[in-house]
Protein backbone atom coordinates (compact mmCIF):
# COMPACT_ATOMS: atom_id res chain seq x y z
CA UNK A 1 0.00 0.00 0.00
CA UNK A 2 1.63 3.23 -1.11
CA UNK A 3 0.38 6.18 1.47
CA UNK A 4 1.85 9.10 -0.29
CA UNK A 5 0.97 11.86 2.90
CA UNK A 6 3.31 14.34 1.85
CA UNK A 7 0.99 16.78 0.14
CA UNK A 8 -1.42 16.11 2.94
CA UNK A 9 1.19 16.87 5.78
CA UNK A 10 2.27 19.98 3.47
CA UNK A 11 -1.00 21.17 3.18
CA UNK A 12 -1.54 20.34 6.98
CA UNK A 13 0.84 23.48 7.59
CA UNK A 14 -1.13 25.46 5.33
CA UNK A 15 0.53 25.80 1.96
CA UNK A 16 3.22 23.74 0.42
CA UNK A 17 5.28 26.68 -0.93
CA UNK A 18 5.80 28.40 2.80
CA UNK A 19 6.87 25.26 4.27
CA UNK A 20 10.34 24.62 4.87
CA UNK A 21 12.03 22.57 1.70
CA UNK A 22 14.40 20.14 4.21
CA UNK A 23 11.22 18.88 5.58
CA UNK A 24 10.30 17.32 1.94
CA UNK A 25 13.57 14.96 2.85
CA UNK A 26 12.68 13.87 6.07
CA UNK A 27 11.53 10.68 7.21
CA UNK A 28 7.52 10.40 8.18
CA UNK A 29 6.91 9.00 11.29
CA UNK A 30 3.66 7.80 12.67
CA UNK A 31 3.24 7.23 16.60
CA UNK A 32 0.11 6.32 18.83
CA UNK A 33 -0.60 5.01 22.06
CA UNK A 34 -3.17 2.34 20.84
CA UNK A 35 -2.48 -0.32 18.44
CA UNK A 36 -2.99 0.94 14.64
CA UNK A 37 -4.65 -1.12 11.52
CA UNK A 38 -3.77 -1.10 7.95
CA UNK A 39 -6.67 -2.40 6.06
CA UNK A 40 -4.35 -3.16 2.35
CA UNK A 41 -7.82 -4.22 0.72
CA UNK A 42 -9.59 -1.04 1.20
CA UNK A 43 -6.26 0.71 0.76
CA UNK A 44 -7.24 2.69 4.71
CA UNK A 45 -4.76 3.44 7.41
CA UNK A 46 -6.04 4.22 11.18
CA UNK A 47 -4.79 4.93 14.14
CA UNK A 48 -6.53 5.75 17.33
CA UNK A 49 -4.85 7.65 20.55
CA UNK A 50 -2.61 10.73 21.24
CA UNK A 51 -1.47 10.29 17.87
CA UNK A 52 1.13 12.35 16.35
CA UNK A 53 2.71 12.74 13.15
CA UNK A 54 6.36 14.41 12.40
CA UNK A 55 8.28 14.93 9.15
CA UNK A 56 11.21 17.32 9.81
CA UNK A 57 10.25 20.21 11.66
CA UNK A 58 6.12 19.60 11.12
CA UNK A 59 4.35 17.78 13.63
CA UNK A 60 0.70 16.85 13.72
CA UNK A 61 -0.95 15.42 17.15
CA UNK A 62 -4.61 14.25 17.26
CA UNK A 63 -6.62 11.78 18.94
CA UNK A 64 -7.15 9.88 15.89
CA UNK A 65 -5.91 9.75 12.05
CA UNK A 66 -7.54 8.15 9.51
CA UNK A 67 -6.41 8.08 5.65
CA UNK A 68 -8.18 6.62 2.89
CA UNK A 69 -6.94 5.98 -0.69
CA UNK A 70 -9.61 6.59 -3.37
CA UNK A 71 -9.61 4.00 -6.63
CA UNK A 72 -7.58 6.90 -8.63
CA UNK A 73 -5.00 6.97 -6.55
CA UNK A 74 -5.67 10.14 -4.18
CA UNK A 75 -6.26 10.51 -0.55
CA UNK A 76 -8.47 11.80 1.87
CA UNK A 77 -7.38 12.45 5.18
CA UNK A 78 -9.40 13.05 8.59
CA UNK A 79 -8.13 13.92 12.12
CA UNK A 80 -9.85 14.67 15.09
CA UNK A 81 -9.25 15.39 18.49
CA UNK A 82 -11.43 15.57 21.92
CA UNK A 83 -13.33 18.11 23.37
CA UNK A 84 -10.15 18.71 26.07
CA UNK A 85 -7.40 17.97 23.31
CA UNK A 86 -8.25 19.34 19.71
CA UNK A 87 -6.18 18.98 16.42
CA UNK A 88 -3.16 20.60 16.31
CA UNK A 89 -0.20 21.18 14.21
CA UNK A 90 3.48 23.26 13.37
CA UNK A 91 5.58 23.40 10.86
CA UNK A 92 8.45 25.96 10.10
CA UNK A 93 8.68 28.11 6.94
CA UNK A 94 11.12 28.87 4.65
CA UNK A 95 11.34 32.08 6.70
CA UNK A 96 13.74 31.77 9.71
CA UNK A 97 12.27 32.24 12.82
CA UNK A 98 9.13 31.79 11.35
CA UNK A 99 6.19 29.04 11.88
CA UNK A 100 2.88 28.13 10.93
CA UNK A 101 -0.06 26.46 13.46
CA UNK A 102 -3.21 25.80 14.03
CA UNK A 103 -5.57 24.26 16.03
CA UNK A 104 -9.14 22.51 15.11
CA UNK A 105 -11.88 19.89 16.50
CA UNK A 106 -11.12 18.23 12.96
CA UNK A 107 -8.80 18.37 9.90
CA UNK A 108 -10.04 17.29 6.99
CA UNK A 109 -7.63 17.19 3.63
CA UNK A 110 -8.19 15.56 -0.23
CA UNK A 111 -5.19 15.43 -2.10
CA UNK A 112 -7.40 15.87 -5.41
CA UNK A 113 -8.54 19.17 -4.49
CA UNK A 114 -5.54 20.17 -2.20
CA UNK A 115 -8.22 21.48 0.26
CA UNK A 116 -7.60 21.32 3.78
CA UNK A 117 -10.52 21.98 5.79
CA UNK A 118 -10.12 23.18 9.58
CA UNK A 119 -13.66 22.55 11.51
CA UNK A 120 -14.97 23.57 14.53
CA UNK A 121 -12.88 26.31 16.95
CA UNK A 122 -10.15 26.88 14.15
CA UNK A 123 -7.54 28.92 14.54
CA UNK A 124 -4.07 29.21 12.02
CA UNK A 125 -1.55 31.63 12.39
CA UNK A 126 1.64 32.65 11.30
CA UNK A 127 4.44 33.35 14.40
CA UNK A 128 8.02 34.65 14.10
CA UNK A 129 9.31 33.78 17.48
CA UNK A 130 7.21 34.45 19.92
CA UNK A 131 5.53 36.91 17.99
CA UNK A 132 2.16 36.27 16.32
CA UNK A 133 1.98 38.33 13.04
CA UNK A 134 -1.20 36.85 11.56
CA UNK A 135 -4.04 34.75 12.62
CA UNK A 136 -7.47 33.67 11.45
CA UNK A 137 -10.24 31.88 13.57
CA UNK A 138 -13.90 30.67 12.82
CA UNK A 139 -15.88 27.96 12.87
CA UNK A 140 -14.44 26.37 9.81
CA UNK A 141 -11.54 28.01 7.37
CA UNK A 142 -10.90 26.22 4.38
CA UNK A 143 -7.34 26.54 2.71
CA UNK A 144 -6.62 25.59 -0.85
CA UNK A 145 -3.35 25.13 -1.70
CA UNK A 146 -3.27 25.41 -5.39
CA UNK A 147 -4.70 29.10 -4.91
CA UNK A 148 -3.31 29.88 -1.72
CA UNK A 149 -6.92 31.27 -1.15
CA UNK A 150 -8.57 30.67 2.45
CA UNK A 151 -12.20 31.13 3.29
CA UNK A 152 -13.67 31.64 6.76
CA UNK A 153 -16.71 30.55 7.67
CA UNK A 154 -18.89 31.41 11.53
CA UNK A 155 -21.38 30.09 13.68
CA UNK A 156 -21.89 28.26 16.59
CA UNK A 157 -18.66 26.46 16.80
CA UNK A 158 -16.26 29.60 15.96
CA UNK A 159 -13.89 30.17 19.05
CA UNK A 160 -15.29 34.17 18.76
CA UNK A 161 -18.29 35.63 20.17
CA UNK A 162 -21.42 35.13 18.59
CA UNK A 163 -20.06 32.82 15.88
CA UNK A 164 -18.20 35.54 14.23
CA UNK A 165 -15.15 35.21 12.04
CA UNK A 166 -11.84 37.01 13.19
CA UNK A 167 -8.26 37.50 11.36
CA UNK A 168 -5.58 39.35 13.05
CA UNK A 169 -2.83 41.23 10.94
CA UNK A 170 -0.06 42.69 13.20
CA UNK A 171 1.32 45.44 11.08
CA UNK A 172 5.16 45.38 9.12
CA UNK A 173 6.71 47.54 11.49
CA UNK A 174 10.12 46.14 10.86
CA UNK A 175 10.52 49.18 8.12
CA UNK A 176 8.67 51.88 10.07
CA UNK A 177 10.56 51.10 13.15
CA UNK A 178 13.85 50.88 11.45
CA UNK A 179 13.43 54.47 9.88
CA UNK A 180 11.99 56.41 12.80
CA UNK A 181 14.97 54.89 15.53
CA UNK A 182 17.28 55.77 13.04
CA UNK A 183 19.20 58.82 14.52
CA UNK A 184 18.74 62.05 12.47
CA UNK A 185 21.56 63.02 10.29
CA UNK A 186 23.01 66.50 11.90
CA UNK A 187 25.25 68.70 10.08
CA UNK A 188 29.11 68.85 10.33
CA UNK A 189 30.15 71.81 12.57
CA UNK A 190 32.68 74.20 10.61
CA UNK A 191 34.58 77.44 12.05
CA UNK A 192 32.76 80.38 11.47
CA UNK A 193 34.16 82.85 8.39
CA UNK A 194 32.48 85.91 10.18
CA UNK A 195 33.24 85.46 14.13
CA UNK A 196 36.69 87.02 15.52
CA UNK A 197 37.48 85.79 18.77
CA UNK A 198 36.93 88.44 21.81
CA UNK A 199 34.60 90.65 19.17
CA UNK A 200 30.79 90.31 19.90
CA UNK A 201 29.08 89.23 16.77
Amino acid sequence: MSLRLLPLLLALAAGAAFAEKADRSKPLVFSSDKPGQIDQVNQRLELVGNVVVTKGSLALRAEKVDVRETRDGYHQAYASGTSEQPVSFRQARDVPGEAIDGTADQVEYDTRTEVVRFIGNARVRTTRGAMVMNEMAGAVIIYNSRTEVATLEGGSASPNPNGRTRIVVMPRAEAADDASSAPTPTLPLKPSTTLQPGKPS
